[in-house]
């Protein structure tokens, strides 16, 4: 498997970094934040990447998609990464396109993904319950009532939710809150009787909802996948999404790299260039060293996504933590060697940090991926 990109992927990749950084640069996300928009995001950005193909990239072309897997995703998102770019590509292009894809059945593929691929339809993963992420940590019950089910509990952490059409629940038939038997996912309207959406801004101005189910009626047609047998869909989403969030770290990370090298060739002290300092560039040096090991194992994860490797989970778990520490590291030391600026609200380097702060917690920190690992591998 080789960890160099193909002719085709640069294109992918020099054709997303185009359309982010003459579309949607980090001028549109200060726009969005100084306005409060309500949406959180550009409509019209969203339609025009639907018609680029990024928003059906991991949608087969028999529903309307691209179907060009996650390697084209990751180099999307490191796209929007490096741009800090505002869209739901993440929540419905990848997590929930992911989960219909595998576990959807025809009639719900028919009615969803083309209109998710077109950019007309947002649909949300609402999974999370716990302070951190932990996503066997179910309470969220799903009651026999007719046809179908009552849903009821509460989802604090819901990528989108405030926009979403539909929302993709976790919800448990059986077994104990941290058990993942038991776990199945359902179809929500957010519209629907019961369901109470409040939107949320995070510390990185992206968006999030804390969604409350209370006695939500769905019916049996609106389960997704097996009952009981929901959590390995999930956490194939969440392997999906992990390895794209790892590909927007690094791009968070690599911008924020080159945003410093520029600075420390321009600015002047004592007469000559910071740059030329030995300790700046000793520091710099070891952030390219680590820039480049964070991009070949995302790269490796991506792949072993598409081609179906059974270890994939475990190259997405430490894509997410390695790349998650290098963009901490990146934008520390963008901030320290940008010096008293990189402070100000002025700099563009504040947000990258932010931004490197919430994806790194997003869908588990280093800690947690440690761990995952260390089980998967029999430890």
């Amino acid at each position: 498997m080789a960890l160099a990109l193909t002719d085709d992927e640069r294109m992918i990749r020099d054709s997303a970094e185009g359309f982010f950084a003459g579309h949607a640069p980090v001028a549109q996300l200060r726009r969005l934040r100084d306005a409060n928009d309500p949406t959180g995001f550009d409509r019209a950005l969203w339609a025009s990447m639907a018609e680029m193909g990024f928003a059906g990239v991991a949608i087969a072309q028999h529903h309307g998609g691209t179907g060009l897997g996650m390697v084209a995703a990751g180099l999307i998102q490191e796209a929007i990464g490096r741009n800090l770019s505002l869209s739901p590509f993440l929540s419905t292009a990848i997590l929930a396109a992911t989960i219909l894809g595998r576990g959807g059945t025809d009639t719900q593929k028919a009615a969803l993904l083309p209109g998710m691929a077109a950019g007309t339809l947002l649909v949300a993963l609402a999974a999370d319950e716990a302070p951190r992420h932990a996503p066997s940590h179910v309470a969220t019950r799903a009651e026999p009532s007719g046809n179908g089910f009552r849903l009821s509990g509460a989802k604090p952490f819901v990528l989108d939710g405030h926009v979403a059409d539909r929302l993709i629940v976790a919800a448990r038939i059986s077994g104990a809150d941290a058990e993942p038997a038991g776990i199945t996912l359902f179809l929500v309207d957010p519209r629907a009787a019961g369901v109470t959406v409040e939107r949320r801004s995070m510390v990185d101005s992206r968006n999030a909802a804390r969604v409350t189910l209370a006695d939500v009626q769905v019916d049996d047609a609106d389960m997704v996948g097996a009952p009981g047998e929901g959590f390995a869909l999930l956490e194939a989403a969440l392997d999906a999404g992990r390895a794209c969030l790892a590909a927007e770290m690094l791009g968070v990370a690599d911008r924020s790299f080159a945003l410093t090298t520029d600075y420390l060739k321009t600015r002047q002290q004592f007469g000559r260039p910071i740059g030329s300092f030995q300790a700046l560039q000793h520091r710099a040096a070891n952030l390219f060293c680590e820039l480049e090991l964070a991009k070949s194992v995302t790269l490796k994860a991506l792949r072993a996504l598409d081609a179906g490797d059974a270890r994939a989970p475990v190259f997405a778990s430490l894509a997410k933590a390695k790349v998650g520490e290098v963009a901490k590291l990146a934008t520390n030391e963008a901030v320290q060697m940008h010096g008293g600026i990189g402070m100000t609200d002025d700099a563009d380097i504040g947000f990258y940090l932010k931004r490197a702060r919430a994806a790194a917690e997003t869908f588990g920190d280093a800690a947690f991926h440690g761990d995952r690992i260390a089980r998967i591998m029999g430890y």
